[in-house]
């Protein structure tokens, strides 16, 4: 596997000859990444939307993961290659760059790197930022056999009790304190809260290996038989970067999560236990 991560320092000592994503989007503001690349990005960044361009029509969740072989042909049309180092952006802590990250390995393609601390990263190491919107050439990206794995909604309730499952949200959203995106409150039964968002220092850079693994042992996520989930399979995605980080092996990502769990009249736990598994 590649190296997930890339510092800000290592990046410019390589440009131009990789292809960079700048990724950043913002929930609230779906079209505020769109404006912050054209007011500044790194230079020879292309825009990935997420929802335009790392989200199918339709599936599981509020952000459906499109087919293997139409993600492929929009990475191609981006001009990203399969024979192109791709080094994917934000500045979120990666909460939206290890989505593209997780995707170009579904699709087979290892050549993908996460900038550790996202754009803050490079503007603090003194590195210059372009505001010229990029003009990509086409370009021809592989399927390949996936290197992810993935469950759906029927085979993880079947499973609960058997895998360890995390959940990436927030600690008051994991209680069922609140809930401002999904209909229903709290989490799957028998999930522990690893929350992404502190995965990463305060300046966006992810903790140590050692720590990031200390987090997941210490729930018992080890990798093979873990699974990560977040609101819409989009933040979950940082988190098992952060465990592959960890030098843990990769978990599996539920795609759909809360929002695909949520509105199916699945049964929930809410409060700090895990709750027990469903009687299957």
């Amino acid at each position: 596997m590649t190296a997930p991560l890339i510092s800000a320092a290592d990046l410019a000592g390589i440009l131009p000859g990789v292809k960079i994503a700048d990724t950043r989007w913002y929930l609230a503001e779906p079209e505020r990444g769109q404006a912050a690349y054209d007011e500044g990005h790194i230079p020879g960044a292309v825009y990935v939307h997420l929802e335009k361009h790392l989200t199918g029509e339709r599936g599981p969740g509020r952000h459906p993961l499109p087919s293997r072989s139409d993600f492929a042909a929009t990475m191609g049309s981006l001009g990203f290659g399969g024979d192109d180092l791709v080094v994917a952006y934000d500045d979120r802590g990666g909460a939206i760059a290890a989505r593209l990250w997780w995707m170009l390995r579904d699709i087979g393609h290892d050549a993908v790197r996460v900038l550790d601390g996202g754009l803050p990263a490079w503007i603090k190491a003194g590195n210059a930022i372009d505001s010229t919107t990029a003009q990509p050439i086409p370009a021809t990206m592989p399927v390949n056999p996936s290197l992810t794995r993935t469950i759906d909604r029927e085979n993880l309730a079947e499973s609960l009790g058997e895998l360890t499952v995390v959940d990436a949200r927030s600690m008051t959203r994991y209680r069922g304190d609140e809930e401002p995106l999904d209909p229903v409150a709290g989490h799957i039964p028998t999930a522990v809260n690893v929350p992404y968002e502190e995965n990463v220092d305060t300046e966006g850079r992810f903790l140590p290996a050692r720590m990031l693994s200390a987090r997941y042992r210490s729930v018992g996520a080890r990798g093979p038989d873990t699974v990560v989930y977040c609101g819409s399979g989009v933040t979950a995605c940082q988190s098992a970067l952060a465990m592959v980080v960890a030098g843990l092996e990769e978990p599996i990502l539920y795609p759909g999560s809360w929002s695909d769990w949520s509105t199916s009249g699945m049964p929930v736990a809410t409060g700090d236990e895990p709750g027990e598994a469903l009687p299957y």
